[in-house]
């Protein structure tokens, strides 16, 4: 959930609405007195209210609709098991297991999918319900659920809401969180039942989140305000192919019968796709006006509630798998670690979803992560697979400019009408607004019309000759594969029912957003990995990299990739195989611009040289051995650029000191490292000074200004010709964030000491940088002087952990509630190793600073050996309550690098449990 969400209406207030915020705080306060100072009736009215909301873990219970007993077995952790006699039971004691546990996030994030948050929250989140009304996942969730979905998916959809609702019957909000008790005095919302279309929606949120380039699209359009092509593809560089091995390389398309195959294939012929894209037009650079409007959109889309990640930005994630013959069991390996933001309660849940006896009326046994809100296991295994994720990165959303001509748009030299449709947001406290959404006859809405500025700025864009006049503007349309009906809910059933390599094909033919990288073990010695998703095919020529012209149909998407023309590997000869946002084939095989934007394969290298370092050493791979290699925080940045810091003759002592500390460094981030932190920050004064203070305000960290050229310049600016601009951008959204894009940024020139992006002009207490060591020197000076203001002057006290810190927030009213219900709700700071673009990703931004912002969300080791054997642990707890012993129970051992066990079998789940309650019809 967003920063700016809040527990109040954020109107004005009035007499009364004054009197009702004392009433609140007053209530806040003594609660939080009777938790910790014991007041006597107070205490007990206070933890009364605090432990309501607990769950019943033992004993039993009825539920209406059961067609038989089902048992929840909990572990210490609060990790539920459920063990059952048919589907529907399963599903049913999931839906009402996952409540007990976490509704209120569930309830958060169903208002979110809607657009229904003002609701809850009041006129605060207005803007952002207007955003996601105009987006409607909840209209296409549920022509999903109508239309798209097989009947016995809705079956387990329908089962998963009555055993939700079974446990919201007879409750007050106060019966099911405390912060349903602490809205409950601003505003008089009452939970509603669950639906079906709550689960399916759930998916779009998710969607959204790994949407892919769309925010790098917006980037390279704004960089045109003050940046030329070349220096633009500067600072997007092509993929390292010849460096960084693609995830598939053993398999090639094959044009003859127009598929992907393994082996070497056929050459490709003359239909490979062009990876130079034009947009815009064909435009090299955005006028001003399109700038504004682009700069616009940006801070709509960065407003956004996140559901699983940061908003598009720096989302990775880790999974890899080695064959039975390079592991110690003989069977396959298998780990993964998505990095999404950090969240309170974590986005993951932990269960096993068990039939007492498998069999056509009861069909799984199933043990993984999954999320609150929605049924099956979307992240683990079953009694024969297992199953990873990492992000795709493969680009399923365009931003087409729209010739806007009276009530309609043009297209080829016809004036179209729009598709319109009302929609009313009800706000908490406040009037009702209504508002007209606008669709192209694609079915793409028109985002600018959720910003008046955005048409009004819109009337200066103006593209090529070519173009349509401006007349009123130009408006911007949004095109995504998740706004059309899939059925990727059928998807997550079927992988937990897949018993083999081509039952797992099946399931990902289904699972069409979010494009996601799946990987595949199984217990008769496989090992694989499938490319899915729902994936565009341009018109020659254009490659999505920036905005095209919606007037001209030639720019529309003219079909989508066939599942047997996308990657995958089966049984590769080098025996493991490695997903980490990397590119997923070579270029030169395959003939569709899948994306221009990967990441660049620094974690993925690294995970495949440490993997070919045990392998070519002759020894085998355990389990210990892939959590190692999870935790490894070695910085490929640093072994570049260390040693030509060190060869910097420094005249101020107290820098050369600080010099010193990166001498014998071994590369790793350890979170008691003072070479680390010293690194590290002067890698972000590299990055500032090179680059950061060159991009426009609309990239650069809100607030910080400079005195900048008027007009485009990477050398010293003529101090008589500037002028002040401040940033404009969020400092976990900033560029450069220092990610591995920036990575082969410097690479690229770091052996060319005068190259222009070295220059830096003076400043009122520095002299000019001319070349990369005077750079690189001021830099150094620069880090020394920020960590002796943010850790002290002595340096023996330094340590990466104390700049690189992480915190949870409970992501509701942790975020902007008020302050006594923020210390209530949130956790932290915990001190952590690990860094931006290392195997260990507990990522940074460069530019606004070292906190954590996005994280192993979950680690899992897989052994299809012993299935018992398999460990995983979680970012914080089972539970949602905040007081419950099991809201942060795990991440200690998180931080520590450490796993839980992880039973599956039936006599290794009763050994572990410590609850158990039976559901009872």
């Amino acid at each position: 959930m967003p920063p700016n969400t809040t527990a109040s209406s954020g109107q004005k207030p009035g007499k009364s609405g004054r009197k009702k915020g004392r009433k609140a705080r007053l209530f806040l306060i003594v609660l939080v007195l009777a938790l910790f100072g014991g007041v006597a009736y107070g205490g007990y009215w206070g933890v009364s209210t605090v432990r309501a909301s607990f769950p019943q873990t033992k004993g039993s219970l009825t539920l209406d609709g059961l067609s038989g007993p089902v048992d929840v077995k909990r572990d210490g952790n609060g990790i539920p098991q459920i063990y059952a006699s048919s589907d529907e039971d399963l599903f049913m004691a999931q839906g009402y297991v996952q409540a007990q546990d976490r509704f209120y996030e569930m309830d958060v994030r169903r208002h979110m999918t809607s657009g229904r948050l003002s609701e809850m929250f009041g006129s605060g989140q207005v803007k952002n319900d207007e955003f996601l009304r105009t987006m409607g996942w909840d209209r296409v969730a549920k022509e999903e659920y109508d239309k798209k979905l097989s009947a016995s998916t809705k079956k387990y959809l329908q089962a998963y809401a009555k055993g939700v609702n079974a446990y919201l019957k007879g409750k007050d909000g106060k019966d099911i969180s405390l912060e349903y008790a602490a809205l409950g005095f601003t505003n008089d919302y009452q939970p509603q039942e669950w639906t079906p279309v709550d689960s399916v929606a759930w998916l779009k949120a998710m969607a959204w989140d790994l949407r892919g380039n769309m925010q790098d699209e917006i980037d390279r359009s704004l960089m045109t305000s003050r940046l030329g092509p070349k220096q633009i593809a500067d600072l997007y560089p092509e993929y390292p192919y010849s460096r960084n091995k693609t995830i598939t390389q053993e398999g090639q398309y094959d044009s003859v019968t127009g598929s992907y195959v393994q082996g070497s294939g056929t050459t490709l012929g003359s239909g490979t796709q062009s990876t130079a894209g034009t947009g815009l037009a064909g435009n090299t650079t955005a006028p001003n006006g399109l700038q504004s409007q682009l700069s616009k959109l940006y801070n709509v889309l960065d407003n956004v509630p996140t559901a699983v990640g940061v908003n598009g930005n720096g989302i990775g994630s880790n999974s890899w798998v080695v064959a039975g013959k390079y592991t110690i069991t003989g069977k396959p390996l298998l780990a993964n670690d998505p990095h999404l933001s950090a969240s309170l309660p974590s986005v993951w849940y932990q269960m096993g979803l068990h039939c007492t006896s498998v069999s056509s009326k009861c069909q799984y046994d199933v043990s993984g992560y999954t999320f609150a809100g929605m049924p099956g296991v979307v992240i683990g295994h079953n009694q024969e697979i297992a199953w990873g994720m990492t992000n795709s990165g493969v680009d399923v959303t365009d931003l087409y400019l729209e010739k806007i001509t009276g009530e309609g748009y043009e297209r080829d030299g016809k004036v179209l009408p729009f598709t319109t449709r009302r929609e009313t947001i009800k706000v908490a406290g406040g009037a009702d607004k209504t508002i007209v959404v606008r669709e192209t006859k694609d079915g793409m809405p028109l985002l600018s019309d959720r910003d008046d500025e955005l048409v009004k700025v819109g009337k200066k864009a103006t593209v090529d000759s070519g173009a349509p006049d401006r007349g009123d503007g130009y408006a911007i349309a949004l095109r995504w594969t998740a706004l059309d009906p899939g059925n990727s809910m059928d998807a997550v059933f079927q992988l937990d029912r897949a018993s083999n390599w081509t039952e797992f094909r099946t399931a990902a033919a289904s699972f069409d957003v979010p494009s996601q990288n799946l990987i595949y073990a199984d217990t008769n010695n496989h090992i694989g990995y499938q490319l899915p998703g729902k994936i565009p095919i341009r018109a020659k020529g254009d490659d999505g990299s920036l905005p095209s012209p919606g007037w001209d149909s030639k720019y529309q998407w003219t079909g989508y990739i066939k599942q047997s023309e996308l990657p995958y590997e089966y049984d590769p000869k080098r025996g493991y195989i490695v997903t980490a946002n990397q590119a997923v084939v070579d270029k030169d095989k395959y003939p569709y611009t899948l994306t221009t934007d990967w990441g660049y394969g620094t974690r993925s290298q690294r995970i495949t040289d440490l993997i070919e370092a045990k392998i070519k050493g002759g020894g085998k791979i355990s389990t210990d051995d892939m959590r190692q290699m999870q935790l490894d925080d070695s910085s490929e940045i640093a072994k570049l650029i260390v040693p030509k810091l060190l060869k910097i003759d420094v005249a101020d002592k107290n820098v050369r000191d600080a010099q010193k500390l990166l001498e014998g460094w071994d590369y790793t981030q350890d979170a008691d490292s003072a070479a680390a932190a010293y690194f590290n920050a002067t890698w972000r004064n590299i990055l500032k000074l090179a680059f950061g203070n060159k991009l426009p305000k609309e990239l650069r960290v809100k607030g910080q200004c400079l005195n900048v050229a008027p007009v485009d310049t990477t050398g010293p600016a003529d101090e008589n010709q500037t002028v002040r601009e401040c940033g404009q951008r969020e400092a976990d959204q900033a560029q450069p964030d220092g990610g591995d894009r920036w990575f082969e940024v410097v690479r690229k020139i770091i052996d060319d000491p005068n190259n222009d992006w070295w220059k830096a002009p003076k400043t009122r207490l520095d002299k000019a940088a001319d070349n990369r060591d005077e750079l690189f020197a001021r830099a150094m000076k620069d880090a020394r002087w920020e960590l002796t203001a943010k850790l002290g002057k002595d340096m023996d006290t330094w340590s990466w952990g104390r700049l690189h810190r992480l915190f949870l927030k409970n992501q509701t009213l942790g975020t902007e509630g008020p302050g006594v219900l923020q210390y209530m709700l949130n956790r932290g700071p915990w001190k952590l190793g690990g860094g931006e673009a290392t195997v260990n990703a507990t990522g940074w931004n460069a530019a606004g600073g070292y906190g954590v912002v996005w994280v192993p969300s979950m680690r899992m080791v897989v052994n299809l050996d012993d299935f018992d054997k398999s460990k995983w642990i979680n970012l914080s707890g089972a539970s949602g309550h905040a007081y419950s012993a099991h809201y942060t129970d795990q991440t200690d051992k998180w931080a520590k690098g450490e796993l839980l066990p992880w039973s599956f079998s039936g006599k290794a789940v009763d050994k572990s449990t410590s609850d158990t309650l039976v559901l009872k019809p």
